[in-house]
């Protein structure tokens, strides 16, 4: 199926994604990646990779990017994926949100599928500082 005409500009769709990022990132999802595939497929623009580390955790994640995509007049074509699964997926049209269980994250492998898409430095795109380092310092 193709995509859709656009409805906004590339910078604005480039803006969805990244805020897709930040709000995962906010309810501690972990390895938040945004992959640009605008010169690799139609299908989409970017994808929002993120990991929850319990079902309730991924749903509260997708559910809080709807809400806050819907108050700021984005809308959802559809989200697949239950409480239950271990993979759930939400179409905005040139943004797709994949929010995994840990080991379905790495049986998908979406990002080795994916591997000529350029990642995004969503926190830059955003103006916001880079995390925290952690772990011990060489």
């Amino acid at each position: 199926m193709a995509k859709t005409k656009r409805t906004l500009p590339d910078s604005e769709i480039l803006d969805r994604a990244c805020r897709c990022a930040e709000i995962a990132d906010a309810l501690k999802a972990r390895d938040v990646v945004v992959l640009d595939l605008t010169g690799i497929t139609s299908i989409c623009d970017y994808f929002v990779i993120a990991t929850g580390g319990s079902t309730r955790q991924m749903r509260a994640i997708a559910d809080e990017v709807h809400k806050q995509l819907k108050v700021e007049s984005h809308q959802t074509r559809g989200i697949e994926g239950s409480a239950d699964d271990n993979w759930i997926l939400a179409d905005y049209g040139d943004v797709v949100l994949h929010v995994f269980h840990p080991e379905a994250r790495k049986l998908y492998d979406l990002e080795g599928l994916w591997a000529d898409a350029p990642s995004v430095d969503w926190r830059k795109t955003l103006g916001l500082p880079a995390p925290a380092a952690s772990g011990t310092s060489e």
